[in-house]
C-alpha cells in the first residue's frame, strides 16, 4: 500500500484548534483561546475537568500562513520524518526501510543496512532523527521493536548514513527498554535530540494488563520518557540517577503510549501527545521526574466502556 507525505510551507491562513481527550464537557467559556471548544461531541463518559478548558480546549485562530502540498505517494507505511540539513526529508517506513523524499518529489532507493524490525502489529521501523552535528559526522538515530528470545521491546539504534545516502554504516543499538514483552502494542518510540544534545526517547506500556501497572514502576522503562545519551547510557541530571531500584534513564513516568514529542522552538521545554483510551488522549508537558498517572488516574474508559481501574481521575500529589 502506498502513502502519502505532505509537507507544509507558506500559503494560506489557518484556523487551529486544540483538545486533550474528549471526555468530559467543560460549562461556561474557557479561560484560554478565543473561540469555542472544538471538541462538541456528546462525552463518552460523566468524568468532570479538574479546571475550566482542561478536557474541552478553546480553538485559537492563528494567522500563521501555510500550505500543503504532496511530496510523493509512493511511501509503504511511512512512520517518522525528519529534516536534512538541505532540507530533505529522511523518512522511516514501518517495514524496516528509510528513504529520503527531496522537496521536489523525488524519492531515494530504500537504505540498507539497518537491523531487523519486528512490524507487526503497532511495530516496525519508528521514528527517526539526525546528531546535531550530522553535517560533520552524518550520524542517525532510530527507534525500533526488537524481537528477542524473550519477547519484543522498543530499542534505539544509531549508525552513519554513507556518503551516497545507500545505507546506514555501523548499525548498532544502544538501548533497549527492558523488560521485553511478547506483544504487539503500545511500543512509544518517539524520539528527540534536545538542547544539550541528549536523545528524549518515549516508551509505552505494551497495552496488556499484565504490563500496565509497570508505568507505575521505577525500575521498568515501559510507559515512559526516558533521557539518554547519544551512545545509550543514562543521560547527566536525570531525576533519579542516584535512586535505589530506579532505572537512571527514567525522566517521566505514568504513561499509556506517547506518540508525539516536541520541544517549545522558544524555551526548550518538552511536550508530549499520548494515546489514552476512549476519551483519554493527553497533551502534557513534560517535567523532570513527575508521574503523569497512567494506569491509576485517567480521563479514558475502555474500549469495552467500562472504568480503569478505579475511574479516577485525580489525586493528591
Amino acid at each position: 500500500m502506498n502513502h502519502t507525505i505532505l509537507i507544509l510551507c507558506a500559503g494560506i491562513s489557518a484556523v487551529a484548534g486544540a483538545q486533550c481527550g474528549n471526555s468530559a464537557m467543560q460549562s461556561g467559556p474557557a479561560p484560554m483561546g478565543d473561540s469555542a471548544p472544538v471538541e462538541s461531541r456528546k462525552p463518552n463518559s460523566d468524568y468532570r475537568p479538574a479546571f475550566a478548558g482542561q478536557t474541552r480546549a478553546p480553538g485559537v485562530h492563528t494567522k500563521t500562513p501555510w500550505e500543503a502540498k504532496v511530496l510523493t505517494r509512493a511511501l509503504s507505511r511511512p512512520w517518522g520524518l525528519t529534516a536534512l540539513p538541505d532540507g530533505r526529508l529522511l523518512i522511516t517506513e514501518k517495514g524496516g526501510t528509510m528513504r529520503i523524499a527531496g522537496t521536489n518529489g523525488t524519492l531515494s532507493a530504500p537504505i540498507t543496512g539497518l537491523p531487523t524490525v519486528n512490524d507487526a502489529g503497532q511495530g516496525g521501523l519508528l521514528d527517526v532523527a539526525i546528531d546535531p552535528a550530522f553535517a560533520q559526522n552524518r550520524l542517525v538515530y532510530w527507534t525500533f521493536s526488537e524481537a528477542l528470545p524473550d519477547g519484543n521491546l522498543t530499542a534505539v539504534g544509531k549508525g552513519k548514513l554513507s556518503a551516497d545516502e545507500r545505507r546506514i554504516e555501523g548499525a548498532t543499538v544502544i538501548y533497549r527498554a527492558r523488560p521485553a514483552y511478547d506483544g504487539t502494542l503500545h511500543y512509544g518510540g518517539r524520539l528527540v535530540v534536545d538542547r544539550a544534545g541528549y536523545l528524549f526517547v518515549s516508551t509505552g506500556e505494551r497495552s496488556d494488563l499484565a504490563t500496565r501497572p509497570q508505568a507505575q514502576w521505577l525500575n521498568s522503562a515501559l510507559g515512559k520518557v526516558l533521557r539518554i545519551t547519544r551512545d545509550g547510557q543514562p543521560a547527566p541530571g536525570n531525576p533519579f540517577l542516584n535512586q535505589k531500584n530506579a532505572f537512571p534513564e527514567l525522566y517521566s513516568y505514568g504513561h499509556r503510549n506517547i506518540q508525539g514529542l516536541a520541544l517549545h522552538p522558544e524555551t526548550g521545554a518538552l511536550w508530549e501527545s499520548e494515546m489514552g483510551p476512549r476519551g483519554g488522549d493527553e497533551v502534557n508537558r513534560i517535567e523532570a521526574g513527575k508521574n503523569y498517572g497512567w494506569p491509576a488516574i485517567t480521563y479514558g474508559i475502555e474500549y469495552s466502556g467500562s472504568k480503569v481501574g478505579p475511574g479516577a481521575t485525580q489525586a493528591p500529589g
